[in-house]
């Protein structure tokens, strides 16, 4: 493997030594419970959590540069504790570290928008963009094309990306889309 994605946040420290003998990258999630089982200690112990984790990798001789830091989306979090730790990404940011959002569909999108997962998908968009305005650079997405498709628009509306000076081909172009009612 190249990547290891612990979801468990190292409980098991056997999985750094795992990454550290195969030279595959680590990341570490932040839950502190085991999964689906809510807990949350408060946002206050999130930076703490990812510098032992950090330490303890390091310590079994992951190098610094192998480790990516989730805030873990929905793990053992309330919908207002996830915001709360989503919020926190600058802070998370300073440790150094990668930072890998997966927030497609999730229960805190649907307790925002009240809708079902399968109709979450704008909500998965406001979630992708604030994630990468707040330094997320690495994203876990169930809807690879549209994200791609909102991140390009974002990234030429931001002066990020040229935006195309050719024309826009002809079956591309809008048609009618006004809707009845």
């Amino acid at each position: 493997a190249s990547i290891v994605n612990d979801v468990s946040g190292l409980a098991d420290p056997e999985v750094a030594d795992v990454c550290a003998r195969g030279g595959a990258r680590l990341v570490i999630t932040h839950t502190t419970v085991p999964p689906k089982v809510k807990g949350f200690p408060g946002t206050g112990d999130v930076r703490a959590f990812f510098e032992a984790r950090m330490e303890l990798a390091a310590g079994r001789g992951v190098p610094e540069e192998a480790i990516v830091l989730d805030p873990g989306s929905d793990l053992g979090k309330t919908p207002a504790e996830t915001v709360a730790v989503l919020r926190m990404l600058p802070l998370l940011g300073e440790l150094g570290r990668p930072l890998l959002l997966a927030v497609s569909h999730k229960d805190f999108v649907g307790a925002i928008t009240g809708r079902p997962p399968k109709e979450r998908l704008a909500g998965t968009l406001a979630a992708v963009g604030f994630g990468v305005e707040a330094g997320a650079s690495i994203l876990r997405v169930h809807d690879v094309p549209e994200v791609r498709d909102y991140l390009a628009v974002r990234a030429a509306l931001r002066g990020e990306a040229e935006a195309p000076e050719e024309p826009l081909a002809e079956g591309l172009r809008r048609a009618s889309i006004h809707r009845a009612g």
